[in-house]
């Protein structure tokens, strides 16, 4: 039963990446979305770009990583001026909680209501009990931009 829940919530998390993609997309040049994710508590908005690198074969070290979860903004490890941060390159992985109201009173470490930042959802990732969560495999690997969205439009 847990498998089967966690097999569907890692499906409806990878339709809601890619229906956001694919409709930014839609407008030709892609528009630039709402806010779509978070990077160390602050809201990024970016542009849809067709871009797929799928398998190009290029080192996953080359990507930051877009933890895809349902019902609330992604969360990205890194964004503009951090170091690390592969200049918009993206490969989007499904995070499945087991709980997530469970997981986000355990590891919601600014208390805001939802889980904003890398560190945030490896600790849960890193927790096997109830409050934890599971990493899924590589939906999609692109090139966007990121655009801090304005404190006026959050």
């Amino acid at each position: 039963m847990k498998l089967a829940f966690r097999t569907i919530t890692s499906m409806v998390a990878l339709i809601i990446v890619l229906s956001s993609v694919a409709l930014a997309s839609a407008n030709g040049t892609g528009g630039v979305s709402g806010p779509a994710f978070y990077v160390d508590g602050v809201l990024y908005r970016t542009v849809g770009t067709p871009t797929d690198f799928s398998g190009t074969g290029a080192p996953d070290h080359s990507y930051d990583t877009i933890y895809a979860i349902a019902g609330q903004p992604n969360v990205a490890e890194a964004g503009p001026g951090q170091q690390g941060f592969d200049g918009g390159r993206w490969m989007v992985r499904p995070v499945t909680f087991n709980d997530y109201e469970a997981a986000l009173v355990a590891h919601d470490a600014n208390g805001s209501g939802d889980f904003d930042s890398n560190e945030e959802v490896e600790s849960a990732l890193m927790d096997n009990g109830q409050s934890g969560a599971v990493l899924g495999e590589v939906v999609r690997s692109f090139l966007c931009p990121v655009i801090k969205v304005p404190r006026s439009q959050q």
